[in-house]
């Protein structure tokens, strides 16, 4: 498992690795109880060509892109405002958000 710490300004712990193997009981709850970062991504698993992530986050994380993935974003607790180009969108708890490459 190998952590990025991109600075000072932006001490994220990423976590690239998939954490669980198919058909493994994945307690959410647990995961983000147990986590002490401030930014917090891990790969739980993998779904065909796709990968499950979870992130735990408090405060803003920097602006980027991906421009050759789909995303998908699932508020679990508390609300979460995603910046787009020229706009930004704002999930509640228990919303989602989706954002295809072909859009």
């Amino acid at each position: 498992m190998s952590a990025t710490d991109t600075g000072a300004a932006f001490p994220y712990a990423t976590y690239l690795d998939i954490k669980f193997d198919p058909l493994k009981l994945i307690d959410v709850p647990s995961l983000v109880q147990a986590c002490t970062d401030q930014w917090y991504n891990q790969t739980l698993c993998k779904v065909n060509d796709s990968v499950v992530r979870l992130g735990v986050m408090q405060g803003e994380y920097h602006w980027h892109k991906h421009d050759n993935d789909d995303e998908f974003f699932f508020v679990l607790s508390g609300s979460f405002i995603i910046d787009l180009e020229g706009s930004s969108i704002s999930r509640a708890a228990r919303s989602r958000f989706h954002r295809s490459r072909a859009s």
